[in-house]
């Protein structure tokens, strides 16, 4: 090749290691010098092609079937080689933080699961976080693929990976994620401009996102505000001078409870930094090479020492904090533990119902219990800041449109909280968008498997009201109505106090049953209850439900979660037995019954169920009124 010809490339999706869709034509591209001549060879055969005008290429490869390892050889006045390709089932991965939320989250849960996880043919591809407000980008910046090792796993989507391992041990076909989803992103970032002005109301914020002096300027005196914040923070905590250090006299701090939040206790309303001491014993036999320090979830951010040793720290609420200690760092005898919680606005504390303890094999002890704290410094409220690659258009120019000649398999989404607020608009927004994707892949009937939202309690964490999420699980549902879709309910495998619940294994399994039943025709039950109408006979509610062919089941002993109302509108707890298909509802208070709902609440107690284990979907007769 000439010192200064363009070199050939291809898409970063073209390379080592990936997974092209089996059974259907794929699309091959890059770009190269002007009408340059270009030979593909892949999987016994050649096939030919050249550049247009700007230098782009493009090839169809034909439709193959499950298989591999191949190499594809791209030659013209140079050559590439991409090794070790498998054809498969491609899924695109897509939504927020609950969808993006990698393996090592879950470790609480499926550690022993994952510390043996190797799966050459799972494979996944990040797509670099990108946003564009400019239009459509062309071309990704980046990315690779990865296999399944106990290592990589952990930087796995885990539903994504839950869900390919689960089609994978059922069909043996080589499985590759594309993962495209965003913490915190709402629908409209996934959406194109065209699409949105057919919504409305969105002429403005493009505006706004589109000047890049307003973006750069925005965001250099956001970066120069939490700067300063923090550094006049780190300047006035008096903790900083020694309150980690296990010899400090704390005699005179104050005592609080952990877990909790602190509102109700004389930290209410604090803002800046709060110090937290506990003085503890280590049993003779305890120490191992192996340790683990769970502090639960901190409101908002931590610095945890251990004998004065920086053993974690961790920026914001969400995370569970699993801190790995240090050999020689925990010692046999008295051992001081400081933490160090810094409050972004007032509202910090420790989240309840979560493990405050140091394992260490089998053995723990627990940290719960009386503290000591001091505040270490106040501040004014660390003002928020402006996420623009949560804008409209943002993510689906940078990160969806260059996607656009890929062949996939289907599309798996998890994706609401940033949208509970705006509930009413959601239905429409959602269908905006299977309509955009679904012509942008050229796949009129690409199958999109969502998730509605799980149990939480929104409102405790100053996340939303009450009922909000229960408004948004039913518009949620109302996207069942788009062809080719189906929704995993996850109302039971939420975590209450946990915006980003672990059990990622039975939601990505709940979606593979979908994808089993409506991808490839398995003759099994793949949803759990819908309700489906009521009967009011004197004072008792009969309430149908489509089943599925599976029975309903009650999870417990007695049926919960079920409230009906009168023309009053006011709800009360019912009682409820199951009668073949249906459930017959009565409560002494409500005596001309005319409404019901069942797992009404942010974070329900609710246990109806078909024989297969799927949980009944929460509904509301009356929802319309709350929205």
């Amino acid at each position: 090749m000439g010192q200064n010809r363009v070199p050939i490339r291809v898409s970063p999706l073209f390379s080592d290691g990936m997974v092209l869709q089996r059974d259907r034509e794929v699309a091959v591209w890059g770009t190269a010098e002007t009408n340059a001549e270009l030979e593909i060879e892949f999987a016994g055969r050649t096939f030919s092609t050249a550049s247009d005008h700007a230098g782009d290429w493009k090839v169809s490869l034909p439709a193959l079937p499950a298989g591999g390892p191949y190499r594809m050889r791209i030659s013209g006045y140079e050559e590439l080689v991409v090794d070790d390709v498998y054809i498969g089932d491609v899924w695109l991965l897509g939504g927020q933080s609950n969808m993006e939320l990698p393996v090592g989250r879950t470790l609480d849960l499926f550690a022993e699961e994952v510390a043996t996880a190797e799966n050459p043919l799972i494979r996944q591809f990040t797509v670099p976080q990108v946003y564009d407000f400019a239009g459509p980008k062309s071309e990704l910046s980046g990315g690779s693929w990865q296999s399944v090792t106990p290592q990589s796993v952990l930087e796995f989507s885990a539903v994504g990976y839950f869900f390919a391992q689960e089609l994978f041990e059922e069909y043996k076909v080589p499985q590759g994620l594309i993962q495209t989803a965003v913490g915190g992103s709402p629908v409209e970032a996934w959406l194109d401009e065209e699409t949105l002005m057919g919504l409305g109301n969105y002429q403005a914020i493009l505006a706004r996102v589109r000047d890049e002096n307003h973006v750069k300027s925005t965001m250099k005196a956001e970066m120069e505000r939490m700067q300063q914040w923090y550094g006049e923070l780190n300047e006035k905590d008096l903790g900083l001078k020694g309150w980690a250090e296990p010899d400090y006299d704390d005699a005179d701090w104050e005592t609080i409870s952990v877990p909790g939040v602190w509102q109700g206790t004389a930290l209410e309303g604090v803002t800046g930094s709060v110090w937290l001491r506990k003085e503890f014993d280590v049993p003779t036999g305890f120490l191992q090479d192996d340790m683990l320090l769970r502090l639960g979830a901190i409101i908002d951010a931590d610095e945890t020492y251990l004998n004065g040793v920086l053993v974690g720290k961790t920026e914001y609420k969400y995370p569970p904090r699993r801190y790995e200690l240090p050999a020689g760092v925990l010692r046999e005898g008295r051992n001081t533990l400081a933490v160090r919680v810094i409050v972004n606005r007032a509202g910090g504390g420790f989240v309840t119902g979560k493990e405050y303890s140091i394992t260490a094999g089998e053995a723990k002890l627990y940290l719960d219990g009386e503290w000591k704290y001091r505040v270490g410094a106040v501040q004014s409220n660390l003002p928020h800041a402006t996420f623009f690659q949560w804008s409209p258009t943002g993510l689906y120019n940078g990160m969806v449109a260059p996607l656009r000649n890929l062949a996939v398999k289907g599309v798996l989404w998890y994706q609401g909280e940033s949208n509970v607020g705006r509930a009413r608009q959601y239905p429409s927004q959602f269908e905006a968008m299977v309509q955009l994707w679904r012509k942008q892949f050229e796949q009129p009937d690409l199958p999109f498997f969502y998730v509605q939202l799980p149990n939480f309690a929104a409102e405790l964490w100053e996340f939303s009201q009450e009922y909000s999420w229960s408004i948004f699980r039913e518009v949620q549902k109302e996207s069942l109505q788009i062809p080719n879709t189906g929704m995993a309910v996850t109302i039971d495998v939420g975590e209450g106090n946990d915006l980003h619940p672990q059990d990622k294994k039975t939601v990505g399994q709940r979606l593979a049953l979908l994808a089993k039943r409506q991808v490839f025709g398995e003759d099994i039950v793949a949803q759990g209850p819908i309700y489906s109408g009521f009967e009011r006979r004197g004072e008792e509610l009969l309430v149908s439900f489509e089943t599925f062919g599976s029975a309903l089941v009650v999870g417990g002993e007695e049926l919960e979660g079920f409230e009906i109302c009168g023309s009053d509108g006011q709800y009360y707890p019912a009682e409820g037995k199951v009668v073949g298909n249906s459930v017959l509802l009565r409560s002494e208070r409500v005596k001309e019954p005319c409404g019901l709902r069942y797992a009404w609440a942010n974070d329900p107690k609710c246990n109806l169920y078909n024989q297969a284990g799927l949980p009944a979907a929460p509904f509301s007769t009356t929802y319309e009124e709350d929205l």
